[in-house]
């Protein structure tokens, strides 16, 4: 009875680590929605904030690729990133606190240190639509590194509901930071391939 006990208690341990993994991602993404919408209540409260943004190839816009996520035009500008942010990031986050950290952490300086790269001098960029766009395109191609059904699935999924969006929002366009969709989607990709190209399924597909 006891063997029976000990081997119960080491087959459950490793889905209760992932099942508490997957709280803590959950847990992460929620505090990064909320520093958004603490930030713009500040913001609307006391001031401009807004101008912390990216300020292309200025020296002081480079704290900006940290802060402009959390910075918003409006609360209609905060809404309208705070749903594909949550949807998408939680599927992120199911695979554990360390996957929705990384590649948010990739697609996010990504996206920043691309838009104070490449995007038009004497401008402001704010949003956290880059994270966003990072996100599709993480979620799209992962399956073609990872090689699991799964993710493949699910990025079919993504695409036909959010393609559309990440193909326009590619689109150069006055008044839209389009650079920082560009790169965020360009860190996507290339979070996808540090997080999964290691993966064991991976490898036995490529012996032969």
């Amino acid at each position: 009875m006891a063997d029976l006990d000990r081997m119960h208690v080491l087959t459950s341990a490793p889905r209760i680590q992932r099942r508490e993994t997957r709280v803590q991602g959950l847990v992460l993404l929620a505090i990064l929605v909320a520093l958004m919408w603490a930030v713009e209540m500040i913001d609307l409260a006391a001031g401009d904030l807004d101008a912390n943004g990216i300020r292309p190839r200025v020296d002081e816009g480079l704290p900006g690729i940290v802060l402009a996520p959390f910075l918003h035009g409006s609360f209609g500008h905060l809404i309208g990133n705070t749903i594909p942010l949550v949807m998408l990031g939680a599927v992120i986050a199911l695979g554990g606190l360390r996957r929705i950290a990384v590649v948010t952490l990739i697609v996010g300086l990504s996206a920043g240190i691309g838009t104070w790269l490449m995007a038009p001098v004497n401008t402001i960029h704010i949003g956290a639509s880059g994270i966003v766009f990072g996100y599709i395109s993480y979620l799209v191609v992962r399956g073609l590194y990872s090689r699991s059904a799964l993710h493949f699935a699910a990025g079919v999924l993504v695409f036909v509901l959010w393609g559309g969006t990440l193909l326009t929002g590619l689109v150069p366009e006055a008044g839209i930071s389009w650079q920082g969709h560009l790169f965020g989607a360009l860190g996507g990709i290339l979070a996808a391939r540090l997080v999964h190209a290691s993966n064991p399924r991976r490898r036995l597909s490529n012996r032969g």
